[in-house]
């Protein structure tokens, strides 16, 4: 496997044409993406039946498989484990995923995002024993899990399952491969010690790596001005050796763009390079006041429908970039158009669902009090 062939192109966060509407996917720049995408020899593509709200998988329809031959490109779907009510619904998601793409098999076929109460729902549904008959039956070339917990989990469900399964997709990336609370490296590990193969996903941690404060971009900067912050990350989980895929979630040009020049040029990241990356790891996990990676498992979950991750995006770019149109975002956008933060009944619904392992409830009050505070005087206002 050449390092070229790690580059998995995510589609969880496609380009939008309303920033606002998640299915209003912009099909003819998705489609442009994917042309350069496999000109320049690339063919994996990962999506998930509830992505965009389930219109991922039918823009991939559109910009790859009505357009290119099947042979030519890989497809990875999902099981939407969290909406499983019988060992019938199997079947009927799979088919309608199948649908829904065009195809009439998976390359990939996972079971989407194993962590503690939806290990519970896809062992009582069976969906382990029924991805293994999918692979029998060749529905699915490969099958496997997406995995958001932590190593002892995981080392539940290998001991169980590792048998059956070709492939787990972790969360994995510079940031968090020490972090206690999401363990990527004892992770990635166990994998290795059942000889599975490691697809990555968030390599970026959803934005928080490239998004830092102006001290870590100029110290990437002063490091080396030739590469960007992004491929860095890319070239740190695709120089692993069990990885096999690394997703990238591009909704921009220049993010495909930048990407392609880090596979075409790869360079397995030097010793040097490991101890810089250390070092920001450090400062990052310093200056990042919640560490989300907008996944929005957890909005999915809360009885209120607060939009948590968008809150903490704005905290976060708050406590950076300390500018006026972010408090006027916060109060006349999130808090006036969508339900405030303040509504959060501390329930702790949302607590077993969050990837990153934060706890939502108590940082919310956090983000409330401090979005007041800053709100007198309000820079900027009449």
């Amino acid at each position: 496997m050449t390092y070229k062939s790690k580059f998995g192109f995510g589609c969880m966060r496609l380009p939008l044409t309303n920033a606002d509407d998640p299915t209003s996917i912009d099909q003819e720049l998705f489609n442009e993406m994917v042309d350069i995408y496999m000109d320049k020899g690339f063919n994996y593509f990962d999506t998930s039946y509830a992505y965009h709200n389930g219109m991922s998988e039918i823009a991939i329809r559109k910009a790859v498989v009505e357009r290119y031959p099947r042979e030519s490109f890989k497809i990875c779907d999902k099981m939407p484990t969290w909406a499983l009510t019988s060992q019938e619904d199997n079947d009927k998601f799979v088919n309608e995923m199948l649908e829904r793409l065009g195809i009439d098999y998976f390359d990939v076929f996972f079971i989407h995002n194993i962590n503690t109460p939806w290990f519970k729902l896809a062992e009582s549904h069976n969906s382990f024993e029924y991805i293994k008959k999918m692979k029998e039956e060749g529905t699915a070339k490969k099958i496997g899990f997406s995995f958001h917990d932590t190593s002892d989990l995981l080392e539940k469900v290998l001991d169980k399952y590792a048998d059956i399964l070709d492939v787990v997709q972790l969360e994995l990336n510079y940031l968090d491969w020490e972090d206690p609370a999401i363990e990527a490296h004892k992770c990635y590990d166990l994998c290795a010690k059942h000889g599975l193969d490691v697809y990555v996903m968030e390599p970026l941690k959803g934005g928080v790596i490239v998004n830092p404060s102006d001290e870590i971009k100029n110290e990437f900067k002063e490091f080396n001005p030739d590469k960007s912050i992004a491929s860095f990350a890319i070239r740190f989980c695709a120089s692993l050796e069990h990885v096999k895929m690394v997703l990238s979630g591009m909704s921009k040009m220049d993010d495909l763009i930048d990407n392609c020049d880090t596979y075409e040029n790869f360079e397995v990241l030097s010793d040097e390079e490991s101890e810089f990356l250390e070092k920001m790891a450090q400062k990052l996990a310093e200056s990042v006041a919640v560490p989300c990676s907008e996944c929005g498992y957890c909005v999915d979950a809360c009885p209120e429908m607060i939009p948590i991750p968008e809150y903490f995006s704005l905290y976060n770019l708050s406590k950076n970039q300390p500018e006026s149109n972010i408090y006027r975002l916060y109060f006349d956008k999130l808090a006036d158009e969508k339900v405030p933060a303040d509504e959060c009944t501390y329930c702790g619904t949302c607590l077993d669902f969050c990837t990153q392992k934060i706890d939502i409830p108590e940082e919310l009050e956090k983000v409330c009090e401090h979005f007041e505070e800053g709100f007198t005087p309000y820079a900027g206002a009449p």
